[in-house]
Order: structure tokens, then sequence, then C-alpha cells
């Protein structure tokens, strides 16, 4: 699903319900992990949080909104992320983690702040989850790619300021 559109938010209903199967499903790209004991409400309304996110994406302006950190460059229009001119194929709330983290280098963001900027609501076990996925993925372009650094006890910030 996620080949045929990077936008595509993909949301796990299961009755599976243990943290194991919670970080498999988000590794496996989920934007977000319900079981089956979820309330009809909420439901609704995380489908609706992921679907006002696609729009947003969507109806960006006419110019595209580019923000470039050192290799890191990110196409919000498009929600497009590259390293060293290599793509990176980022889920719809990794995505907004990592442009949390590099709109402002240098400052910490704590998990909460993170869930916010990804209009998710996740445990702190499943902000570690993302954090470390999208080390990997990064790390999948660029063996070396260290740009971010947990600061324990407080969460974490964007340090790459290399050349582009």
């Amino acid at each position: 699903m996620r080949a045929r559109s990077a936008q595509l938010p993909i949301i796990f209903l299961t009755a599976r319900e243990s943290e194991l199967d919670v970080v498999s499903g988000l590794r496996l790209g989920a934007d977000d992990y319900l079981t089956k004991r979820v309330g009809l409400e909420q439901l609704l309304a995380r489908v609706a949080a992921l679907l006002r996110r696609v729009d947003a994406m969507k109806q960006g302006a006419a110019t595209s909104q580019t923000l470039e950190r050192g290799r890191l460059l990110i196409d919000v229009d498009r929600m497009a992320v590259s390293w060293s001119n290599s793509p990176v194929s980022l889920t719809v709330t990794e995505f907004w983690v990592v442009h949390a983290l590099a709109r402002n280098p240098g400052h910490v963001r704590s998990r909460e702040q993170l869930m916010a900027a990804a209009n998710v609501v996740l445990d702190d076990n499943t902000v570690t989850s993302q954090i470390k996925r999208i080390r990997a993925k990064f790390m999948a372009v660029d063996r070396s790619f260290d740009a971010i650094e947990t600061v324990y006890g407080m969460g974490y910030r964007w340090t790459d300021s290399g050349p582009s």
C-alpha cells in the first residue's frame, strides 16, 4: 500500500494488543495502531486526524515549502525528504517527527511535542520506536547518519549542520 502512495494514511485495527504487536505494526509502516477495544468515537477522530493531515499536505501554497538543514531537504508540499540528495521514504508520522526536529535544529523536542507535531497520540516507548525507525531509514541512505541526538530524560534534537 505504501508503494502506491507515500501519503496514504495507514491505520492498523486489530485484536492484537501486546506492546510487541503495536511496535511491529508501526515498524511495518502504520501511521496509527488501534485495538478492537477502541471506541467508535476515538476511531473516527483518529481517521479524521489522519485525513486532515493528508488534506493539509495537498493544499500547500503555490510555491513549494522546503526546509533545508545541511544535507537534509524537506519538501513539505510533496511530503518528501532527502538526505545528501537521496530520497528517504518516511511514513506520514515519521515525516512530521523529522520536520518538527529539523525546523529548530539544536532545540530539544520532548516526546509530547513530537506527538503533537505528528498529530498522533502515542506512548513514550512508541515515540522511541519511531525515532529508531527514522534513524534506520536515514542510515540506509548514509551509514554515518547521526543528526538525531537523544537528550536523555528530555527528548531529541536535530544536530546536523554539515555541508549540503
